[in-house]
């Protein structure tokens, strides 16, 4: 197949493509730093990658690539039993670190490689195929111990292509984020996305609104954040003139990896003119969603095609096939914005296999080769989908209605008195499940009644939809993608 990186392989030049902080990398300095990692890691079965946010994660990953080497992202921040296990079943021989980087012990038995982004190495001829392994990405493990999907190079350009057809995206933009790169969102889109595509990635270290702010002011055209991020934006808009100036003229602000409420949506929008765009992907599926990029019409009264609206993640990708589906595999046909069904997707764009999981990755298709994604969503009239939650934990059924959870969290958060919201079932002898919210109040010293927040959630969406018990917390537990942990709420 044709390189991953097309860049790297003809004219690299001087051209900005990395920058972390105040360390930086032209697209001839990656081409001589990656290349001299391929040539180290070439031959080897897959190369565990620690990857802190810097440059010599993202030289270590790119160059795993280009000698066509499966690479598996390594969470810092995994505890010892988890870590562990994906060491015990990916079986990586080599390790690739930063100098100075301390290593945990599950590491000790494993050959370690430093990469050093100075070094000058020959980018390698690209001789894998397209249905090779890229990466080795592990999923959170909330039933269980994570497993490992193996992403196809293929998957890594289909996705990446799709969304550059979707937002126009090109080798002039710069894209700012500070997302973690064990991750498909900080890895996949933030850092491989760009460099596909000849453009520049300015990654923040660690996110605050004051660098945003500083990258999109200097140059920057792109963002990428997760729900937590875009919330800390919204937070500080009403006070930070020059935030409000840097988003306003962004061409694209995308944000993904959870749903993004809408009150945040609406904030952002307020005060910067300009709204976030949801896609929607998971590990094993890389992207599948998302609204078409329109260039903002200058005149407020005309709404441009394709507009992305606050609580949908836009239509299927190219190249992606989509449908909704009963429980028993009938497929929805619906486009009513009520119907709730389980996403099933076929496309290019999909992981081979969970690693050494044989039966779970049997389970994880259909007979016609789609994948159960687990989510559940409906389709709005004009075709745009609508995540309402996962089906183990967010479809709650009660009193013979199928609910998700994600709607009535959105309600419960344009309640002035709410901050967060999360919404989950439990059993009930009379409706099957009632509808249960935790909410951490804005003042935790005043929470509101509940009754007047079930109330709330009535007149919004429909009586049916109303929570039955509410309990307040101090915070909700969030992983470090900022995902609300539904499974570690206390119990009841």
């Amino acid at each position: 197949m044709s390189s991953l990186f097309p860049a790297l392989t003809k004219d690299p030049g001087e051209r900005p493509a990395l920058r972390f902080g105040d360390r930086s990398l032209t697209y001839a300095e990656l081409a001589a730093a990656a290349g001299a990692v391929a040539a180290r890691v070439r031959g080897r079965s897959r190369v565990a990658v620690w990857a802190t946010p810097g440059l010599e994660t993202a030289v270590g990953v790119v160059g795993t690539l280009l000698a066509g080497v499966a690479a598996v992202p390594l969470n810092p921040r995994s505890g010892e039993k988890e870590l562990g296990h994906i060491l015990t079943d990916s079986a990586p021989p080599v390790v690739i670190a930063a100098p100075g980087d301390e290593l945990p012990a599950a590491l000790a038995g494993l050959e370690r490689l430093d990469v050093d982004v100075r070094d000058v190495g020959r980018v390698p001829e690209d001789g894998a195929g397209e249905g090779d392994p890229a990466l080795v990405v592990y999923t959170s493990g909330t039933t269980g111990p994570p497993k490992g999907a193996v992403l196809p190079r293929r998957a890594l350009a289909a996705t990446l292509d799709a969304l550059a057809d979707a937002w126009q995206w090109t080798g002039d933009d710069v894209l700012v984020h500070g997302l973690p790169l064990f991750h498909v969102h900080g890895l996949v889109l933030g850092v491989l996305g760009p460099l596909r595509r000849g453009g520049e990635v300015r990654h923040l270290g660690r996110f605050t609104t004051d660098g945003v702010a500083r990258e999109l002011n200097g140059g920057a055209t792109m963002l990428f954040g997760v729900p937590t991020m875009h919330h800390r934006i919204a937070e500080a808009l009403p006070g930070d003139p020059e935030l409000a100036k840097a988003l306003g003229g962004a061409r694209l602000l995308v944000s993904g990896s959870a749903a993004l409420p809408v009150h945040d949506h609406e904030r952002i929008t307020a005060a910067t003119g300009r709204r976030v765009i949801e896609r929607y992907g998971m590990t094993e599926t890389l992207m599948l969603c998302s609204p078409r990029w329109t260039p903002p019409d200058p005149r407020p009264s005309v709404r441009a095609d394709g507009e992305s609206r606050a609580g949908t993640v836009g239509v299927p990708l190219p190249g992606v096939e989509l449908r909704l589906v009963e429980e028993d595999g009938t497929e929805i046909a619906a486009y009513d914005g009520e119907t709730v069904g389980e996403i099933q997707v076929r496309g290019p764009n999909l992981f081979t296999e969970y690693l050494n999981r044989p039966d779970a990755t049997a389970a994880a298709f259909t007979a016609d080769g789609f994948f159960r994604t687990g989510d559940m969503a409906v389709r709005d009239p004009d075709g745009q989908v609508r995540i309402v939650g996962r089906k183990a934990t967010d479809l709650i059924k009660s009193g013979g209605y199928k609910i998700g959870a994600g709607e009535i969290e959105n309600a419960l958060l344009e309640h002035p008195e709410v901050r967060e919201a999360a919404v989950t079932g439990e059993p009930d002898d009379d409706l099957g499940e009632r509808i249960v919210a935790w909410i951490v109040p804005a003042d935790p010293h005043l929470p509101p009644g509940s009754e007047e927040l079930a109330d709330h959630v009535a007149r919004r969406l429909a009586p049916h939809k109303r929570p039955r018990i509410v309990r307040f917390l101090d915070a909700l537990p969030r992983n470090d993608m900022g995902k609300i942990m539904k499974r570690a709420l206390p119990r009841g």
